[in-house]
């Protein structure tokens, strides 16, 4: 009874204190006492079955001092620095975890050990207890030969090595790779291991996830192999792939598979009418960092649900060349894309990423076209901030967040005034982008300027002035051209005389006879009397007014109903100002309303409004004074000439 008490005392003592070990890292020297103290009273006959399951924490004892202790729990045991000359006691450790131990982890890191004793390890480990085992930095130091392996009786579900050396250059790969190819396991991940091949099971494969990342394999793995009906996922990412078609053909066979990644491989697919032929199960596949052009879409999955194509030389999205229904996610990011692709081969699409492609203004109907999208990232694009892009930034407010990343990945590349702006902050008016508003805007202001310069021009009697004003300078061309001798400008008379001819009796009456007769003459220039024949009526008007150092304006209603006069006024008030003389006189012979003047008259009513001029008295007694003052004005000696009209009359 007392040997019975102790018994289990002892048990539950050591049970508390591995619980304490375990969890408060107690020093291994502390542990190896307290576990032999606890074995010693515990019956040899192999009774306690529980304790024999326990994993070994006797590592401080000079068998065991040829590796490094990483981690030791009850499921987990991690060794570095395994050399071939231990290996044997490292045998005789896993030996002691057979199946049904609670051993189920085994990590071994830095392996340097030759073939027989790597293969000694795995066929240990193969019989154990052991599920995942995983190897880290493994160096294999001698010849590759044959191998007898037996798979049978095994707990292991994962094996996982990386970074697998192998020094020995001259060995048949068969004896290598039938080692791992035959696993009768349902995971293997060999990484980072310069792996040229790897064959194909020898009979049904367990094998339902491959990892072969970061090797040397090509096209040729896994050839016409039908052994792999179970594995469901297979990923051959950073290796040397070269041909997709190859690897679509190569995937056919695997009845189970749903996932596939061959990122970051060589794929290339240039059409050339080859036919692909993938796996009918697959599901997700990642082309993602290949060289993989437009014609990418004619060789795809038809039952694809999630496809990734990023970092690849994508620059269109070919219509109707391939039907991918049940395609829900797909990624273009980081191609040549200029515009959003439309949905009519993915009639399912929910997710599309599109980002940092070469869009500059993206399609506004891509919602309409795509009406199961739940999610659109399309920011980090070049985006040219202009009319164009106005719908799509509507857009934005009518999907309900819908564009992720929204706004700050979404920022104007053109022009570069707007670089840097985020999208939401771009605004242009409705006329700005509304072509047909802007031409119909821009068609109507035409019209009303050209009816407003029209009106004006008539207003102001504008036709008259450009005609008048092309009268003077003919006239003035050909006064530059005269011939040498001739008297060109040279002032032949005091005055001229422009009146109506209806007021020409007053003018032959009293204003020609008082002027030309007496002392003091004066030389008038008169149409009737000195307009040279053969010469038009213009150019006579423009050579008396040259001539002449003055012009006298006989004003009244009848002179501004009268064109030529209108015609002499324009002249003489343009020599006015070309020789900034003060030549004109104006005689008012009868009051002239306001309402009569015509609009074109402007200058008239400027020059009454401005200058001093001589009003006709009707009381005989004042026309002497009047008379005085006309000729006061005209005062000037003019150039002796043959030709002398004082003291003529009419």
């Amino acid at each position: 009874m007392t040997q019975n008490m102790s018994f289990f005392r002892n048990f539950f003592l050591y049970k508390c204190l591995f619980a304490l070990t375990f969890w408060n890292h107690v020093s291994l020297s502390v542990e190896e006492e307290l576990f032999t103290s606890a074995s010693n009273n515990f019956p040899e006959d192999g009774s306690n079955q529980r304790i024999k399951s326990l994993p070994l924490l006797d590592t401080n004892s000079d068998q065991y001092k040829d590796w490094v202790v990483l981690q030791n729990t009850t499921e987990s045991l991690s060794l570095s620095e395994i050399k071939t000359e231990n290996v044997k006691k490292l045998v005789i450790l896993l030996s002691n975890f057979r199946q049904g131990s609670s051993l189920q982890n085994l990590t071994l890191t830095n392996v340097s050990v030759n073939w027989n004793a790597l293969m000694e390890i795995f066929q240990t480990v193969w019989h154990s207890s052991i599920e995942y085992f995983n190897m880290n930095n493994v160096t294999q130091l001698s010849d590759i030969e044959r191998y007898v392996f037996d798979y049978s009786g095994t707990s292991m579900r994962a094996l996982t090595i990386k970074k697998f050396l192998i020094t020995d250059l001259y060995f048949i790969q068969d004896d290598l790779y039938r080692i791992f190819a035959d696993m009768n396991i349902a995971d293997m991940t060999i990484t980072d291991s310069e792996m040229i091949h790897m064959l194909c099971p020898s009979s049904k494969s367990p094998f339902k996830y491959l990892n072969f990342l970061k090797n040397d394999l090509t096209d040729f793995l896994f050839q016409k192999c039908d052994n792999l009906l179970q594995l469901e996922t297979l990923i051959l990412q950073k290796n040397k792939f070269e041909s997709l078609p190859k690897v679509s053909f190569t995937t056919s066979r695997m009845k189970s598979l749903k996932y596939l990644d061959m990122s970051n491989n060589l794929l290339r697919h240039d059409g050339a009418d080859v036919q692909c032929q993938w796996a009918e199960s697959l599901t997700e596949l990642d082309l993602s960092s290949n060289q993989l052009a437009d014609a990418v879409f004619e060789c795809l999955p038809v039952n694809i649900k999630k496809l990734g194509l990023q970092n690849n030389q994508i620059s269109n999205v070919p219509r109707g060349v391939v039907q991918l229904k049940s395609l829900e996610e797909l990624n273009l990011a980081s191609n040549r894309l200029a515009d959003l692709p439309g949905c009519s081969g993915f009639p399912s699409l929910q997710f599309l990423n599109i980002e940092m492609n070469s869009i500059l203004t993206p399609s506004a109907d891509f919602f309409q076209s795509c009406p199961r999208i739940r999610e659109l990232q399309a920011g980090h694009n070049p985006f040219k901030c202009s009319c164009e892009l106005q719908a799509f930034i509507r857009l934005e407010r009518q999907s309900g967040g819908k564009l992720f990343g929204w706004p700050a990945a979404y920022v104007c590349e053109y022009p570069e005034g707007l670089r840097g702006t985020e999208l939401k902050d771009f605004h242009l008016s409705q006329l700005a982008c509304n072509t047909t508003l802007l031409l119909v805007t821009a068609l109507v202001l035409t019209l009303v300027l050209v009816a407003a310069v029209a009106f004006l021009c008539i207003y102001l009697d504008v036709p008259w002035y450009v005609r008048m004003t092309w009268q003077w300078t003919q006239t003035k061309r050909r006064a530059w051209h005269n011939p040498p001798g001739d008297p060109g400008t040279v002032l032949q008379f005091h005055a001229f005389i422009s009146y109506s001819e209806r007021d020409s009796f007053w003018v032959k009456n009293e204003l020609i006879p008082n002027l030309e007769k007496g002392e003091g003459c004066v030389q008038l220039c008169q149409h009737e009397r000195d307009f040279i024949p053969g010469k038009s009526i213009v150019e006579n008007i423009i050579n008396c007014i040259e001539k002449s150092y003055k012009s006298i304006f006989v004003l009244s209603p009848n002179f501004v109903q009268s064109e030529w006069c209108h015609y002499e006024l324009y002249f003489a008030h343009h020599k006015l100002f070309s020789e900034n003389s003060n030549s004109l006189i104006l005689v008012l012979l009868e009051p002239i309303p306001p309402y009569l003047i015509p609009a074109r008259y402007h200058k008239l009513k400027a020059l009454m409004a401005k200058r001093t001029y001589l009003e006709w008295p009707k009381e005989r007694s004042k026309r002497a004074l009047f008379w005085a003052n006309l000729r006061a004005a005209i005062s000037i000696n003019l150039p002796t000439t043959d030709e002398n009209r004082c003291g003529e009359t009419d």
